[in-house]
């Protein structure tokens, strides 16, 4: 497996692949579990080359405090990566990505101001922005993104679309908990009994018949409704359990 902390590194590697290559990108921003694993596996399964990218974003953080507090388990994710046979590790630095201080950004001005975006705001420009930055480095033939953070694939799958870009997104289907609780890296955060409380939420989305009634049933076991919303046959949720706030969704 090959490691690049830089983009001048990792872009003279780039160049050196021929163009009938195909190339599978997987971005986290690392505390990789098996939901990170599937998007990797299929990856290589859809590809000749998969890369994998780490980097804990700042400008997609509200609080400072949250972005300190994110889980970051490099090594264990590089013997992830290692394990999976991943062909390159992309590591590259806040200082390299945000070189102009984030004078330049992405905005959308329609939906990334409702549901995780209504109280949080500006972080969908932040994550726009990194996500266009990657693609312009790797140079991909798909990117791999799962449905639990669906409002964010959708923001993604538009960006790519209305600025032509010459990449296919790929949504794949959320890893969960036996619970049904959304495999998350905020998942880390939790202890014992937040955990088991947790897998109310997805039970409540999945099978209640409102939005309205999966709100009551997760209030009742003491969380903090954020939101839960029904929105063009899907059903969004944002709980907050102890410190940590989660995200959820289902078709509905």
């Amino acid at each position: 497996m090959k490691v690049f902390r830089s983009v001048k590194d990792f872009q003279f590697w780039r160049k050196t692949i021929p163009s009938e290559k195909s190339i599978g990108f997987v971005p986290t921003m690392g505390a990789l579990h098996q939901g990170h694993v599937s998007l990797l596996r299929r990856s290589k399964n859809e590809n000749d080359l998969t890369v994998l990218s780490i980097f804990v974003n700042p400008t997609q953080f509200n609080q400072l405090q949250d972005f300190e507090n994110y889980p970051k388990t490099l090594e264990q994710d590089i013997t992830i990566a290692t394990e999976e046979k991943i062909d390159v590790l992309f590591l590259p630095e806040t200082k390299e990505m945000y070189a102009d201080n984030y004078r330049l950004k992405v905005i959308e001005n329609d939906f990334s101001y409702s549901l995780c975006g209504a109280n949080r705001p500006h972080h969908f420009n932040g994550v726009l922005t990194v996500v266009l930055k990657l693609f312009n480095i790797t140079r991909a033939d798909r990117a791999y993104f799962g449905e639990k953070d669906y409002q964010q694939l959708s923001l993604i799958k538009d960006m790519v679309k209305y600025f032509f870009l010459p990449i296919t997104i790929v949504s794949c289907p959320t890893i969960r908990e036996a619970s049904g609780l959304a495999m998350s890296s905020r998942n880390k955060r939790l202890s014992s009994i937040e955990l088991e409380k947790s897998s109310v939420i997805f039970q409540s989305i999945n099978n209640s018949k409102t939005a309205e009634e999966a709100a009551d049933k997760i209030q009742k076991e003491g969380l903090i409704v954020d939101y839960i919303v029904d929105f063009n046959h899907r059903r969004y949720a944002a709980v907050q359990v102890g410190a940590v706030r989660l995200i959820d969704n289902v078709e509905i």
